[in-house]
């Protein structure tokens, strides 16, 4: 199968397009965001105050960088858990959020919320977070430092090896489970 070169401007316009299975090279800003980010994003739509990036058309990757070695953009950077985000993904989908990038299942609702809102939930490789490291070309810390590597980070990515697990079309990689 051959890899689909994208770039994440054009996420909000093809996530309806893409289909589970499909090999991704995703390239241009993402924003890092774990647990600790999430809960501040949304307690921030809750106080209708603006949120430290524009949800519309961004694309998440739950990553939580290690510290940056000398002479690297960025330490190691591999997926986290994605279930544990499920919780406030569908209410950030709900203002525009276009992809996610973890690893591991979904939850229903938001399986659900990636159908009525267009999106697309990819997977990277986990246990390769020094390799992901090296398709990072920037990294720019933009909200809640306090959270050291749960702070809101702006990514620049350059041809990110991704799957397509959960797509708009209601395909889900990890359907039937052990099938």
């Amino acid at each position: 199968m051959r890899e689909l070169s994208l770039h994440t401007s054009r996420l909000r316009g093809c996530a309806n397009d893409l289909r589970v299975g499909a090999r991704v090279l995703l390239s241009g800003p993402v924003y890092t965001a774990r647990d600790a980010a999430h809960r501040r994003l949304c307690a921030l739509l809750d106080e209708n105050k603006l949120l430290p990036f524009e949800l519309g058309g961004a694309c998440v990757y739950y990553t939580g960088p290690t510290p940056t070695p000398p002479g690297r953009v960025i330490g190691s950077c591999g997926p986290t858990t994605s279930g544990r985000m499920d919780l406030h993904t569908p209410r950030l989908l709900a203002h525009g959020l276009s992809a996610m990038i973890g690893k591991g299942a979904r939850g229903e609702a938001v399986c659900r919320a990636i159908m009525a809102h267009g999106a697309v939930y990819f997977c990277a490789i986990g246990g390769a977070g020094a390799l992901a490291a090296g398709r990072v070309a920037a990294c720019e810390d933009i909200a809640f430092p306090e959270l050291g590597c749960e702070s809101v980070k702006r990514l620049e990515l350059r041809e990110f090896p991704l799957i397509v697990a959960v797509d708009a079309a209601g395909g889900n990689l990890f359907a039937g489970g052990d099938r």
